[in-house]
């Protein structure tokens, strides 16, 4: 029940605070919202909109909206495959989420910029001056409050909350193997992380009423979103089933040779085949209710 309920407390989290809107003196075109910089007269219905983080990808491309230009993350290349080739064609990449390029960006004259304090806090002055500009405060803990808060700004909030309620619907009944306590792992360029329960993968198997491991609960830690662990302490990472992810080419390259090695082998769910490779772009960077359910996809089809 307290699953089913979350959907309402999200809603009211976004009208209050941060999610406020009122119609300004032009009514019909513009509305006020209330964000983590302020607050911003935006278009009532943006058509032109420029997106500056992975999160905002997603919830764009979900609520029928083509960004007209987006940022990057570092290590990738193009944008999201789950959306498929011809939904993202004419995106226009305009520099990456930690330096957007700001004559890209106005080059493609928007009427709405969406980003986060979080990533270009620094940028947004700036930003304000090419168009009118809404941030979330942070990434991935917050993202059904940042899909809530994106939805309104582009003039979907009511699309968005239903997206929203049906995500928490399916995955609060989910039909999974719950005795599993899941392992989620994830090869950066140069170190290793597990995800713990404030990361947004974390949270959607948090929403399927999946247990983790002890270790991935993260007791104790302040930020209980990841943890980093060294090759030689990977055994860290064994669960009843584990899930690998990579971030970027780098990445792979890296998992490709620690999951040869002798500590890799020796996990128990790899000796019992209890582990899968997925795909980083939905569980780690898609942070949106398109990739949620895509790692619902996932859970269904390797935990049922």
């Amino acid at each position: 029940m307290k699953r089913l309920l979350l959907a309402a407390v999200v809603a009211g989290l976004a009208l209050a605070g941060c999610g406020t809107t009122k119609p300004t003196d032009t009514a019909a075109a513009t509305v006020e919202l209330k964000h983590a910089m302020g607050t911003s007269k935006i278009p009532a219905q943006p058509k032109r909109v420029v997106v500056l983080d992975t999160d905002k990808v997603d919830t764009a491309l979900t609520l029928g909206v083509t960004p007209v230009g987006a940022a990057r993350a570092g290590e990738l290349t193009g944008w999201p495959t789950y959306f498929g080739a011809e939904a993202t064609k004419d995106i226009k990449e305009v520099g990456t989420l930690q330096e957007p390029n700001l004559e890209a960006i106005a080059a493609l004259k928007p009427d709405l910029i969406l980003g986060s304090k979080f990533r270009q806090e620094k940028f947004y002055a700036e930003l304000s001056k090419i168009a009118p500009t809404v941030f979330t405060e942070n990434v991935g803990k917050p993202w059904k409050e940042n899909f809530l808060l994106d939805g309104q700004a582009l003039g979907k909030g009511a699309e968005a909350q239903t997206k929203l309620n049906g995500y928490q619907q399916r995955a609060a009944t989910l039909k999974v193997n719950k005795a599993l306590k899941i392992s989620v792992v994830r090869f950066m360029p140069d170190h290793i992380r597990v995800y713990g329960p404030e990361s947004f993968s974390g949270i959607v198997l948090t929403d399927a009423g999946l247990a983790r491991t002890p270790f991935q609960m993260l007791e104790g830690k302040q930020d209980k979103r990841f943890e980093k662990v060294s090759p030689e302490r990977v055994a860290d990472v064994d669960g009843d089933f584990v899930f690998v992810a990579a971030y970027g080419e780098k990445a792979a390259a890296e998992q490709a040779k620690i999951t040869a090695g002798p500590l890799w082998t020796a996990l128990s769910a790899v000796k019992t085949g209890k582990i899968q490779v997925v795909t980083d772009e939905t569980w780690m960077t898609g942070i949106g209710v398109t990739a949620a359910n895509k790692i619902l996809d996932d859970l269904e089809k390797y935990l049922s």
